[in-house]
């Protein structure tokens, strides 16, 4: 999906919310942002994999959506750190029953898998 998708005002609800959080690290950032404000650092440390120019661009396209806040300190060095907005703690709250749902769905998943499959009719006869 675009990022122009996000600024589409001809689409339905959902198509619009999926804009705003499409992507690898979006969710997971909201989530992580949730309990607490966090440096671009701490926000590295924590998602092996993530390096920090793709975290520079999915927390500046999270802030141009309105979902964090980005606020410097001053000093030496200086000091950013990102938190969500009150806009991206909606979202959250928003996204909390699609979360609860794709747990069950895993562990739907991780029940069907540890279940033996029985065997068919043709391979229990030989």
């Amino acid at each position: 999906m675009t990022r122009s998708r996000a600024q589409d005002l001809n689409v339905c609800g959902v198509t619009a919310a999926i804009a705003v959080i499409d992507g690898k690290w979006k969710t997971i950032l909201l989530w992580l942002l949730e309990s607490a404000p966090r440096r671009p650092g701490e926000l590295v440390r924590r998602l092996p994999g993530l390096t920090e120019k793709v975290l520079t661009q999915t927390l500046r396209e999270m802030e141009a959506d309105g979902l964090v806040h980005r606020e410097v300190h001053g000093g030496r060095p200086l000091k950013t750190v990102y938190s969500l907005t009150e806009f991206g703690r909606e979202l959250s709250e928003a996204l909390a029953p699609l979360s609860d749902w794709g747990h069950r769905r895993l562990e739907k998943l991780a029940l069907e898998r540890s279940v033996p499959e029985r065997p068919t009719e043709s391979e229990s006869v030989s």
